[in-house]
This record gives C-alpha cells, sequence and structure tokens, in this order.
C-alpha cells in the first residue's frame, strides 16, 4: 500500500484527491454568489461558511499533490484558477451589496489580469517568476477578509465584522500592488539574462 501511494500519478490523468477537492472549490463559486444574492442576515452567514470551507480546501489539494505526487496538468492549470473565481465571484458580489468600493475590485480584477498575462507572456519566453512572499500573504489575507465583508455584522457584539474585513482588504490591496511591482521587475531582469544568454549562445 505504501510503495503504491508513493507512485507518481500520470500528469494527464483526472480523476485524483487533489482535482476533487479543486473542483468542489469551483463549485462552490455559483452557491457563494447565490447566497449573497439573496441578501439576508442567515445567507450571508450560509455562504461565509462555504466561502472559507472552499479556502480551506486551496491549502489541502496541494498538500495532497504534493504527499501523493498527484501533480497533473488539470491540477496545475485550474487549481489557480479555482482560486481567482472563488475571489473574484465574493468581491463582484460584495460590491454588489454595496459592501467594497467598486474601485478595490476593479483595482485587485485588473491586478489579476495583469500578473496572468505577465506570467503567460514570461512562460513564453522561458523565464521563470517565482512566487514571491508578497503574493502569497495577499491571497491568504483575501480569503481571510472576504468572510468579514460577507457577514458584515458584530459577532457577540465585540468583533465588528465589516471593520476587520475592510482593514484586511485594504492590506490586501497594498500588498497587491507591491508584488506586483516585485514580478513586473523579476520579469525583466529575467528577460534580460535570457537575452544574454542566447547572444552568447550565438
Amino acid at each position: 500500500m505504501m510503495e503504491q501511494s508513493q507512485q507518481t500519478t500520470d500528469a494527464l490523468t483526472f480523476d485524483t484527491p487533489p482535482n476533487r477537492l479543486t473542483l468542489l472549490r469551483m463549485i462552490a463559486v455559483p452557491g457563494v454568489v447565490y447566497l449573497l444574492a439573496q441578501r439576508s442576515s442567515s445567507y450571508d452567514i450560509a455562504a461565509a461558511v462555504l466561502f472559507s470551507l472552499a479556502a480551506i480546501t486551496d491549502y489541502f489539494d496541494g498538500y495532497l499533490a504534493r504527499a501523493y505526487k498527484a501533480v497533473t496538468i488539470f491540477g496545475k492549470l485550474m487549481d489557480p484558477l479555482a482560486d481567482k473565481f472563488l475571489v473574484v465571484g465574493a468581491l463582484i458580489m460584495l460590491q454588489q451589496v454595496e459592501r467594497i468600493h467598486p474601485y478595490l475590485v476593479i483595482l485587485l480584477i485588473c491586478r489579476e489580469m495583469g500578473i496572468t498575462s505577465l506570467r503567460a507572456l514570461a512562460a513564453g519566453e522561458g523565464v521563470i517568476i517565482a512566487a514571491g512572499s508578497g503574493g502569497k500573504w495577499k491571497a491568504a489575507i483575501q480569503m481571510v477578509a472576504i468572510p468579514f465583508l460577507i457577514v458584515n455584522e458584530e459577532i457577540f457584539g465585540l468583533i465588528p465584522c465589516h471593520i476587520v474585513g475592510s482593514i484586511l482588504l485594504y492590506i490586501s490591496v497594498a500588498l497587491s500592488l507591491t508584488s506586483a511591482s516585485t514580478y513586473v521587475v523579476d520579469f525583466f531582469k529575467g528577460l534580460k539574462q535570457q537575452m544574454r544568454q542566447r547572444q552568447k549562445e550565438k
């Protein structure tokens, strides 16, 4: 049994435990959107719970993929996309119910689109852009901020969810901008190194 669990999964395999979790995270997106659209405190709590459970699966699918050597093409493609679908879907709905400013949503979405395009360009040029700590902290803080903004009420009369969520979201915006600038700098540094290497090979 141990030997079987350590075998590397074929890269084209779809049905693996990590991919199932990724798929569940994607399925949770319309659920969160629907619950928020009801504009009810009880539905908001359900949306916050569903979002949190979906966010937690992001850790476990990565852990399972590494532990069981089950890294697949589907996982590489859909794992980061599932995170973006979940966050962007929630942000758009939070703007729709007037809990965050539209400018923040536009800024965060444009940042994600820009960095995704930059990574695609970098891959085409053979440049590797490593994920920085700023980007990881940005994603983690957003995953915490959004449930607070979804609940939007005081917990036990002590924790003002909207204020806590708003502060965390602004922190994530700051990290988004700083990490984005780091990615751009790293890209052009890597691109210059690639061009120099090509010139030497000629």
